[in-house]
């Protein structure tokens, strides 16, 4: 059965994805290869924590970590990884939690990295029994903040790259680690739709989170790589509140095969073709009415570049959220990065796209644009129009 079959057959539309690795419409399209070692363990049988140690000796190469596992999810890595800081490899302490008695069980986290991923990293720590110390506010973080956080009671620093955090005001990894570190606290990254592999390791983190379902384009699960006695105790979780975080064999095999994908990749040429892309739409859209559009780099510094669309009601007559909305009812539906609605504002991600899918959201775009301009549906208030998306989220039959 073909994908589009598959799609077909639940009665569910096909998407485009030119937002990126989202969660919510699947991260990523697997590899090939990946697919292919995904297909050929399903029908196997084999001892998982064997497995987890050919995952470990390849994770701790391609992260320069000690070692690692595979787990359900980043946000699963970020509660085993707290898990773990807390109780260590005490079996009574792993069987006790959610209940932190006699632990160490607060956990210090910038103001401006207590972001929602499609649910709060506060509650990812607090699931581990653990309590989130909230250091600074949320544009300005300075190093005292961080020092009179830190207290006999601190179990680990939780540091978030990511392109919700705020990405001004705070302290660089390098220096969270070292003041973390000279309070003997260990530092744990959570860099889930992060590009590169090695550098929070080397920047000060104790454990580094990857998602293996965004860039890697593995199945979905969480990638946990560090020092080898916190990775030893977050993986000892399993046996306790990580029962209801496992991974299958499918995405422990998977995650492998995408890691040795990764190192043989060749990136240059990926951005070059991911270029190509960005071009088409920024030549599609130029000279329309009300429409900017230009290249702007990751916020994070991942090298990936994207199609920044500003709309102007007044001369598009449409708006960001009436025009993405469209987009996104259409067959197929094409998803944006719509995460800057309220200021009319929208990106296109290539990196996961063909030239073939491209071509189709640049016509779509385009056709939704002269639509507008030919007196198509009034326009909405993006609280309207955040209001329906929301109804629809929650409206499970």
């Amino acid at each position: 059965m073909t994908t589009d079959d598959i799609v077909a057959r639940w009665g569910l539309r096909p998407v485009i994805n030119a937002s990126g690795t989202m969660t919510v419409i699947g991260a990523s399209s697997a590899r090939p290869e990946v697919i292919e070692a995904v297909s050929a363990i399903l029908p196997r049988f084999v001892e998982i924590d064997a497995l987890q140690q050919v995952a470990s000796r390849t994770i701790a190469r391609l992260c320069g970590a000690e070692a690692g596992f595979v787990t359900a999810s980043t946000a699963a890595g970020i509660t085993l990884a707290v898990a773990g800081a807390m109780t260590g490899l005490d079996r009574a302490a792993i069987a006790r939690l959610p209940d932190a008695s006699g632990l160490k069980y607060e956990v210090a986290v910038m103001a401006g990295h207590l972001i929602s991923y499609g649910a709060p990293v506060e509650q990812a720590v607090r699931l581990a029994g653990a309590e989130v110390v909230s250091v600074g506010q949320a544009t300005s973080v300075a190093e005292y903040e961080l020092e009179a956080a830190l207290s006999e009671r601190t179990a680990a620093a939780l540091y978030v790259i990511s392109h919700h955090a705020v990405q001004y005001g705070m302290l660089s990894l390098r220096r969270f680690s070292e003041i973390a570190h000279a309070h003997g606290v260990p530092v744990i990254v959570d860099a889930a739709a992060e590009y590169g592999l090695k550098c929070f390791i080397e920047e000060g983190a104790d454990i580094a989170l990857y998602s293996a379902h965004k860039f890697l384009r593995a199945p979905t699960a969480g990638i946990v790589a560090g020092r080898r006695d916190l990775v030893r105790a977050a993986y000892l979780q399993n046996g306790g509140i990580g029962r209801g975080m496992k991974v299958g064999k499918e995405g422990i095999a998977g995650t492998i095969v995408a890691l040795e994908a990764w190192e043989t990749t060749d990136h240059v040429a990926q951005r070059a073709a991911e270029a190509q892309l960005l071009a088409l739409w920024q030549a599609a859209l130029a000279g329309r009415p009300g429409v900017t559009a230009s290249i702007v780099a990751d916020p994070t510094g991942n090298p990936v570049d994207r199609l920044g669309v500003s709309i102007d009601p007044a001369l598009a007559k449409t708006t960001a959220w009436n025009l993405t909305s469209r987009l996104a009812a259409g067959t197929p539906s094409i998803a944006v990065r719509a995460e800057a609605l309220e200021h009319g504002y929208f990106e296109l991600d290539p990196c996961n796209l063909d030239a073939a899918e491209a071509k189709i959201v640049g016509e779509q775009l385009v056709a939704a644009l002269e639509a507008s301009l030919g007196g198509g549906a009034p326009m909405t208030s993006y609280a309207e129009w955040f209001s329906t998306r929301e109804s629809e989220i929650w409206d499970i039959q």
